[in-house]
C-alpha cells in the first residue's frame, strides 16, 4: 500500500494541476491541448534518458516529475472533456499489470524471464482480439508510428521475428548486411541519389536486426555512440585551446594525435577478455 506521504503528495499535485487549468488559473496551461503537449511529452522522456546516462539521480527525480506532470496534464484535459480521469488511468494500468503477471497474481508458474515475456505477448494478443482489433490490429499495428525511426525499425523486426520472419542467426544477418552495403556502393557508383537513399535505409534497417540478434537496443547504442563522439570532440577542442591552436589550423596528423588521446581519456576501459579470446 502507498504510504500517507505519497498519497498526500499525489493529491496535492492533482490539486495544483486542476487549479492551473481552472478559470482564473494560468493562461498558458489553460490553452494547452493533447496535440500542443505532444512535443513536451517526447522532450521530457528524453531528458529522463539523459539523466540516467549521466548517472544524475537527483536530476532523474526532477525529470521523472516532469514526465508525471505530462501524465497529469493529459488526464486533466481528458477529465474536462468527460473522457477519463487520472484515477481511470491508474486503474487501467494496475489492472493490466495484474492480468499480464499471472505468475505473481494467479497460479501460473514460469521458469524464467523469457517465459514471462512470452506470456506477456500472448496475453496482450488475447486482449487485442477480445477488444476487436482496432488500430493495433495486424502484425505491425502495435508498433507506434511516432517512435524514433531506429527504435521503430527494431520493434518492427521483433514483431516479424515473432511471426517467423527472421534470419536464423547473427551470421546470416551479417551476410545480409554485407549485401545491403554492396547495393549501396553500387547505387553510389551509378550516381543514382534516389536509389542510394533507399539502399541506405535498407542498410540501417538491417543494422537494427543485427542489434536485435545481439540483444542490444539500437536506439540506445546510437545514443551512446553519439555521446562518446561528443566527449572526444570536447576533449580535442580543450586540448587545442590549451595549446593556443585552432583546430582548423592543425594538419591531419596533429588532429589524429589529439583524437587518439581523446579516445584514451574519455572512453571507458575495455572489459577484460576471456582467456583464449
Amino acid at each position: 500500500m502507498a504510504d500517507a506521504e505519497t498519497l498526500e503528495s499525489l493529491n496535492r499535485l492533482v490539486d495544483v494541476m486542476a487549479r492551473l487549468r481552472a478559470p482564473g488559473g494560468c493562461p498558458w496551461d489553460r490553452e494547452q491541448t493533447f496535440e500542443s503537449l505532444r512535443p513536451y511529452l517526447v522532450e521530457e522522456a528524453y531528458e529522463v534518458l539523459d539523466a540516467i546516462d549521466r548517472g544524475d539521480v537527483a536530476g532523474l527525480r526532477d525529470e521523472l516529475g516532469d514526465v508525471l506532470l505530462q501524465v497529469l496534464f493529459h488526464s486533466e484535459i481528458a477529465a474536462e472533456g468527460g473522457h477519463f480521469r487520472l484515477a481511470d488511468v491508474a486503474r487501467a494500468i494496475a489492472d493490466k499489470l495484474v492480468r499480464r503477471h499471472p505468475h505473481v497474481f494467479a497460479d501460473v508458474e514460469v521458469q524464467d524471464a523469457d517465459e514471462v515475456v512470452r506470456n506477456w505477448r500472448r496475453i496482450k494478443a488475447e486482449e487485442r482480439r477480445a477488444a476487436g482489433g482496432g488500430p493495433e490490429s495486424g502484425l505491425l499495428g502495435a508498433v507506434p508510428a511516432g517512435l524514433p525511426a531506429l527504435a521503430r525499425a527494431q520493434q518492427v523486426g521483433e514483431k516479424l521475428a515473432q511471426a517467423g520472419f527472421d534470419w536464423p542467426d547473427l551470421p546470416a544477418v551479417l551476410t545480409k548486411l554485407d549485401e545491403e552495403r554492396a547495393e549501396l556502393a553500387a547505387a553510389l557508383r551509378c550516381g543514382d541519389r534516389a536509389a542510394a537513399g533507399r539502399e541506405l535505409g535498407d542498410l540501417l534497417l538491417t543494422l537494427t536486426s543485427v542489434a536485435r540478434h545481439l540483444d542490444i537496443q539500437a536506439e540506445m547504442a546510437l545514443r551512446d555512440a553519439v555521446g562518446r563522439l561528443a566527449r572526444r570532440v570536447g576533449y580535442v577542442e580543450g586540448a587545442a585551446r590549451a595549446a593556443g591552436r585552432a583546430l582548423e589550423a592543425m594538419d591531419a596528423s596533429e588532429r589524429d594525435r589529439l583524437w587518439d588521446a581523446a579516445k584514451l581519456a574519455t572512453d571507458p576501459p575495455a572489459a577484460p577478455k576471456a582467456p583464449g579470446v
